[in-house]
């Protein structure tokens, strides 16, 4: 082979000003977004010694208040609990109506697909906020937004698992007379169940975390404290709750970890 065909073969490494483009556009952003949201370097300097003098107020932790902040953590844990498992179970037909290798029709999948992006949409503090205005102050409100926040979390991610499954085992169930139920049952959930699963405890972490400040919209859980204390200015109080749900989010990470490290 000539030196001359060697030469063709060998890709042309890329321009540098490609490079030196891309590098300014991300900077001409960064600048713009800046001017747009009103944001000094400036400010935030001089705003240093206030964020220090604040972190001086949060420590030591008032380590006493464990005692009074317990209840209100496991009532956080049971409202993940309880929201993960109601919108998981009705994130399944969901899901299976989004897939297009499972429901065909068009006329199904757009409009549920749509209904499935506003929900991701609203932001759980909100449905909260709103549940509170319709059902009171409580943990039901905060309940029913982490509800509606696994539905569209869970199904978005388990539908385009659907749709990745191995077409093969649908095929051989269609040759041999399988119904749809029969279809679901046994051709397409034993493919996703670990992935289902896997979902299942990732939405569990993210609500565990949403839980914790639903309380600052009256929704019950660990938020109604913090809350309080950052109104009352007791600021070792607020670093307490902050270290103690640092370590149940942890503990809750660490665990579910090691079981999605099992199912896949």
């Amino acid at each position: 082979m000539t030196n001359e065909k060697i030469n063709k073969t060998i890709p042309s490494p890329p321009k540098k000003t490609k490079h030196i483009f891309t590098v300014v556009f991300v900077l001409l952003i960064i600048w713009l977004s800046g001017v747009r949201t009103e944001t000094s370097l400036p400010e935030l300097w001089t705003g240093i010694p206030n964020m220090w003098d604040l972190l001086k107020q949060m420590f030591p932790p008032n380590w006493g208040y464990i005692d009074n902040i317990t209840p209100a953590m496991l009532e956080t844990i049971r409202m993940a609990v309880l929201g993960t498992t109601f919108g998981s179970i009705i994130a399944i037909p969901i899901a299976l109506l989004c897939a297009s290798n499972i429901v065909k029709a068009t006329i199904w999948n757009y409009p549920v697909r749509f209904i499935l992006n506003l929900i991701r949409t609203v932001p759980d503090l909100l449905l909260a906020a709103i549940f509170v205005a319709i059902f009171g102050l409580g943990p039901l409100p905060g309940i029913l937004a982490l509800s509606i926040f696994s539905i569209g979390l869970v199904a978005k991610l388990t539908y385009e698992a659907i749709e990745s499954i191995d077409p093969g085992p649908l095929e051989a169930m269609t040759a041999v007379g399988a119904n749809k139920i029969q279809w679901i049952f046994f051709g397409v959930i034993p493919q996703i169940l670990a992935h289902y699963t896997s979902y299942v405890l990732y939405t569990f972490e993210v609500n565990v975390r949403a839980a914790a400040v639903l309380g600052l919209v009256g929704a019950g859980g660990i938020g109604l404290y913090y809350d309080r204390t950052l109104g009352f200015l007791e600021y070792d109080k607020t670093s307490t709750i902050i270290i103690y749900t640092l370590v149940v989010v942890l503990l809750i990470d660490y665990i579910s970890m090691k079981l999605r490290e099992k199912l896949i």
